[in-house]
């Protein structure tokens, strides 16, 4: 079986023939596969090692910022070209025993609200991950990638670039290319990559939860061999990853391609699509069987009336979990924290109008006691 692996006591700048930390068409593939073949991929965090066990808030002043997300590839996959669909079928994830979950001020969906840095510690045991800074939670294993994808063409690399400057010129949130910490360093590949924060027609950032064992992950093809990357694994994660992080940890991906000769162009496929074939995780976490929840409709905290505003929605239906969870005893922090691991949003309708609503589903089951 064919396999990348890497030193997790080094950082990727330290090994940067294993991997990348930008999307760029010109990144030189570590490994060629046929379809068909088994590979197994070693990852880092998506700290890139940073995070070490029992680190404080203190300790991570300083931190190397632009370094999300080391990925390990690309790995070419022999036959792939543009107009393919690429199918990436997760054999396995196997997780390390430790991992974190971090917020920290300027990220995160309530980064107005929560401007203090927390970080809790987790280790990953049995199936389960606990953690000091949240006792008495369990959260139970749904180890999946949450970043990987495949390489943009040089046109999707010049207009997803500028479509994000054009975003960032009408006021909105994008991270330009930016050579800083960028692996490759130095060069074309620096100084034009694109970031890998937000998600794209490429896949990357995804963050579905439901990418576990056995799930089956589709992206048109952009360029020849596909150059397909991965990394960001998270041991557990709410559907909204609402404080901008999981229960991250290094993992170890083993993945098995197929291609759709064709089949993206004669579709007109544009986006990722997924799959999965049993439950991605037990269904009784899935559903989950044992939950209350809460929900948010779009007003403003001056009583204005908005319309089909979901983001507004799912504010609400988040602060009013925190809330909640206060009531029981819980920090903001950590409320906020169980939110992001545990708490999955939802949209319950995008029809009645004007309050289109959102809720968000807190499992009681990973409570002990």
């Amino acid at each position: 079986m064919k396999s990348i692996e890497i030193d997790r006591n080094k950082r990727l700048k330290e090994e940067p023939g294993k991997g990348h930390n930008r999307w760029h068409p010109d990144i030189t593939p570590v490994l060629e596969v046929e379809p068909g073949e088994e590979v197994v991929l070693e990852t880092r965090d998506a700290s890139d090692q940073q995070v070490k066990p029992h680190m404080t808030v203190a300790d991570m002043e300083g931190f190397d910022a632009k370094v999300a997300h080391p990925l390990t590839g690309p790995v070419y996959i022999t036959g792939a070209s543009p107009g393919d669909l690429l199918e990436v079928e997760y054999i396995d994830v196997i997780p390390q025993p430790r991992g974190w979950t971090r917020s920290r001020p300027g990220a995160g969906f309530l980064r107005d609200l929560f401007t203090e840095p927390y970080i809790a510690h987790w280790e990953m045991s049995d199936g389960w991950a606990t953690s000091p800074q949240l006792p008495g939670v369990r959260i139970p294993n749904g180890s999946f990638m949450g970043t990987a994808g495949i390489a943009p063409s040089h046109a999707q690399l010049e207009e997803w670039t500028r479509r994000e400057a054009d975003l960032v010129r009408r006021g909105g949130i994008a991270q330009p290319p930016d050579p800083e910490d960028a692996v490759p360093s130095g060069g074309d590949i620096a100084d034009t990559g694109l970031r890998t924060i937000p998600p794209r027609e490429n896949c990357g950032n995804v963050d579905a939860k439901q990418l576990t064992k056995g799930s089956r992950l589709l992206i048109p093809v952009n360029v020849d061999g596909a150059l397909y990357s991965v990394g960001d694994g998270h041991f557990a994660q709410g559907d909204g990853e609402c404080c901008i992080t999981a229960i991250e940890m290094g993992a170890t991906a083993v993945v098995k391609f197929q291609l759709h000769k064709g089949e993206a162009s004669r579709h007109n496929i544009k986006f990722p699509r997924f799959a999965h074939p049993g439950y991605f995780i037990a269904p009784e976490w899935a559903a989950p069987r044992n939950f209350i929840a809460t929900m948010g409709m779009p007003f403003r905290d001056d009583g204005t009336q908005e319309g089909e505003d979901l983001t507004l929605a799912a504010r609400h239906a988040l602060i009013q979990m925190i809330d909640l969870l206060q009531e029981r005893g819980w920090s903001r922090q950590q409320a906020y924290i169980i939110c992001s691991v545990a708490v999955d949003l939802r949209v319950s309708n995008i029809v009645d109008l004007p309050n289109v609503t959102v809720s968000a589903f807190l499992p009681e089951d990973i409570f002990q006691g």
